[in-house]
């Protein structure tokens, strides 16, 4: 259950901004950072059903920006078809098992997102076998997806080794991300868990979400972005050390 106390309402409110600024400068990173931060206060899954239509409508725009997006989804949509595949899953194993069982899972995702350029290094193999990585790395994705609505680990070191340019990745991420919530949220229906409370809280939150991202996409171009991954890095580290205080103090 949600809770829509002023102060809570107030927090939600304050990290969607900030996770949507994020999204906006640098074309990725909302669900990453507004997933951690509202399970540092709920569980997962209550941050999950809360960010369902907030994520949507934000990759929906992210997709359009930039132009011909058709040619990039035409070459990568097998990486989204995994993804929903996985997503279903994922989700599956987040309404069967406790929600706290994947707050130590969110924090390793992240630490993994953290080294993800490293451990890219060794998947030279990727450009050679497009198909097979797709369907590697498409359900390993939509699995993240799913139980702690962190695909990007799995995704980037696709993006790396294919050597995607900005614009096609970020569309592509946006792309897997959008067809995997969508994916998510028809479970979450299925299974009765997105209530009219849900959606009394997600719907202004996307509305936020959506228009903060918005004036970030105006930075995107004009500030150094170099500057903003450094400034993501250092609070996902914080937060994936937070999770794992929480996680040690609950055991």
């Amino acid at each position: 259950m949600i809770d829509t106390s002023f102060p809570d309402i107030v927090f939600y409110a304050a990290i969607i901004g900030f996770a949507g600024m994020i999204h906006g400068s640098l074309g990725i990173g909302f669900p990453m950072v507004a997933t951690p931060l509202l399970a540092l206060v709920t569980d997962v899954r209550t941050a999950i059903l809360m960010l369902v239509l907030p994520t949507a409508a934000i990759n929906v725009a992210n997709i359009l920006k930039g132009g011909r997006w058709g040619r990039s989804l035409a070459v990568y949509w097998p990486l989204a078809l995994y993804g929903m595949i996985g997503s279903f899953l994922g989700t599956r194993l987040l309404i069967v098992f406790p929600a706290e069982l994947f707050r130590p899972v969110l924090a390793v995702m992240l630490v993994l997102y953290l080294n993800a350029e490293r451990l890219g290094v060794g998947f030279a193999w990727i450009p050679r076998h497009p198909r097979v990585a797709f369907a590697v790395f498409g359900l390993a994705a939509g699995v993240l997806a799913g139980t702690v609505n962190v695909m990007l680990p799995a995704l980037i070191i696709v993006a790396l080794e294919m050597r995607m340019s900005k614009t096609v990745m970020i569309q592509v991420f946006n792309f897997c991300f959008l067809t995997g919530k969508l994916t998510q949220g028809a479970v979450f229906a299925h299974a009765g868990l997105m209530t009219a409370g849900v959606w009394s809280v997600s719907i202004p939150l996307a509305l936020l979400g959506l228009t903060v991202m918005l004036l970030g996409m105006r930075l995107r171009d004009r500030m150094a972005t170099a500057t903003y991954r450094r400034w993501l890095r250092w609070l996902l580290a914080l937060l994936a050390g937070l999770l794992i205080l929480q996680s040690l103090m609950a055991w």
